[in-house]
């Protein structure tokens, strides 16, 4: 029974609140023409979302103009049709990017960042730059977090990312990837840290930041929290299940410092 105290409003008010199908209304049995053609639009813009081509220059000269190195390596995946039948090729380095990376690779570093396509290239070429141009300031607050290398990984899954890490002998890897598209979400940039990266970790062992895009996450509340879990999980030495995303009521942590009691 409902309460004659809260006033009733009517379902076409929830459009204002959310991109969500709601309140689509009817013709006879079906949908009016308007909303089908609505959604026939959202599903072909997350089609090509998956089927986009993946510009990994135009990333790396992004990142470079941003004063950071770029590597540009691709999966074993040898085109989109691979890519998406066998998950596992986007989950290892080819032969020629192992290679290159292990014989560029110097002395360990802290981070490392990893620029992938993923389900969504559009999602990476509108938002992975100008995400990470609104993290580097926070990385290099206080005790700055040194980024060892940025990689620009074409056909990536985002256990590609652990492999990466190993043999930059980063500490930590975050790896920027478009996410799977959505109906009303076709370019949905997410980034997933994982502290001690080596191939054959969970997804457990990582945290996530989802849904950065125009009606999700900023880039400027996404970096907080990505630049917190950062200086959170190398100073507690985690990620994933034993880290938890506190970034909105707690300060950074200096790394290094010892854990509370």
């Amino acid at each position: 029974m409902s309460d004659p105290a809260v006033p009733r409003r009517p379902m076409i008010d929830l459009r204002s609140l959310t991109p969500a199908r709601v309140a689509l209304g009817r013709s006879g049995a079906s949908l009016p023409t308007k909303p089908l053609l609505d959604f026939t639009l959202a599903h072909a813009r997350a089609r090509d979302a998956v089927h986009a081509a993946f510009d990994a220059p135009r990333l790396a000269a992004g990142v470079r103009a941003l004063g950071l190195g770029a590597t540009e390596v691709s999966s074993r995946a040898a085109d989109r049709s691979d890519y998406l039948r066998r998950p596992d090729l986007g989950r290892q380095l080819d032969a020629v990017s192992a290679a290159a990376l292990a014989d560029d690779a110097t002395a360990p570093c802290q981070l490392a960042i990893v620029i992938g396509d993923g389900l969504s290239a559009a999602a990476v070429h509108v938002h992975a730059v100008a995400l990470l141009k609104s993290l580097l300031p926070l990385l290099g607050e206080d005790e700055a977090v040194a980024i060892g290398r940025v990689v620009v990984a074409a056909s990536a899954r985002v256990a590609l990312g652990d492999e990466i890490g190993a043999i930059l002998g980063a500490r930590m890897v975050v790896m920027l990837i478009g996410e799977r598209p959505g109906l009303s979400a076709p370019d949905s940039l997410g980034a997933y840290l994982t502290f001690a990266p080596k191939p054959g970790l969970t997804d457990a062992e990582r945290n996530c930041v989802s849904n950065i895009h125009k009606a999700g996450l900023s880039y400027d509340e996404a970096a907080l929290k990505i630049a917190w879990l950062v200086r959170e999980g190398l100073a507690r030495e985690a990620t994933g299940v034993a880290l938890k995303d506190e970034s909105a009521d707690r300060a950074p942590r200096r790394i290094g410092t010892a854990l509370p009691e």
